[in-house]
């Protein structure tokens, strides 16, 4: 089984190094299909996603591709709302995080294709700087309270957002959703283990997630710095369908 977790934390890791995602969007799903709870699934993900995103963006820094006074601005945000995420599992049932995570994706999926078809270069929209940061505050807030909860990164949430309300590109969200995880999956595995969802049991497995899941982000990283702009928006729908597509199946299996 551990080779099974290995395998699980590449794939994730080098959709966080390409996307932004934290992994939760597969690891998510994946782990629901080992017989994991939701509450579990969310937990490995989050431990996953304090790897990933860590060792990512010291890599995006090295390369000059993070801004870190956006990202801080994330940060900041994402901290506050994360903070609000063992209060939300205690609350919610898994039937009820099953189909918020789905309507979510459905949501940021409609509003990424009603953008995905216009100019693939970053589009430069006018701002005041206390909108351009009350947007990315406000943003890293939502995807916070959201994506920890969830046990997604983010990137997937907060795509549209950034690129409607700033006109950043996907490449560029996709960097700063991944310095954002860090504060968000940090302040979100201090609550979970504050409410005891994450347990030696999910540490153990989380552990093996997160260390692969390093070796997997370089190799995103690596990709994506590769491929055009087009392309990345292309695999990125492909990934919002799988999303969407597993957790319906998940979410109809409860309710049948």
């Amino acid at each position: 089984m551990e080779g099974l977790y290995i395998v699980v934390g590449i794939i994730s890791g080098i959709a966080s190094g390409m996307f932004g995602l934290g992994g939760g969007t597969i690891i998510v799903p994946m782990m629901l299909s080992l017989g994991f709870s939701v509450h579990q699934a969310v937990g490995i993900s989050v431990l996953q996603m304090i790897f990933a995103s860590l060792f990512g963006s010291i890599i995006n820094y090295k390369k000059r591709l993070l801004s870190l006074k956006d990202g801080v601005l994330l940060g900041i945000g994402g901290v506050i709302g994360a903070s609000f995420s063992g209060k939300v599992l205690q609350i919610l049932s898994e039937t009820k995080l099953t189909f918020i995570f789905l309507l979510l994706m459905c949501l940021s999926f409609y509003n990424f294709l009603n953008k995905k078809n216009g100019n693939t270069e970053q589009k430069t929209i006018k701002t005041t700087k206390t909108y351009y940061v009350s947007v990315l505050i406000f943003t890293g807030m939502i995807t916070g309270i959201f994506s920890v909860s969830l046990g997604v990164g983010g990137g997937l949430l907060m795509m549209p957002i950034l690129m409607h309300f700033l006109g950043f590109d996907t490449k560029k969200i996709s960097v700063l959703s991944l310095f954002f995880i860090i504060c968000s999956s940090i302040s979100g595995a201090l609550s979970l283990f504050q409410h005891q969802i994450i347990d030696f049991n999910i540490l153990y497995v989380g552990l093996f997630v997160g260390v692969s899941a390093m070796i997997g982000v370089s190799i995103g990283i690596f990709l994506v710095q590769k491929i055009t702009l087009s392309l990345h928006k292309r695999v990125l729908s492909c990934i919002y369908v799988f999303a969407i597509s597993l957790t319906t199946y998940h979410l109809l299996e409860r309710l049948i």
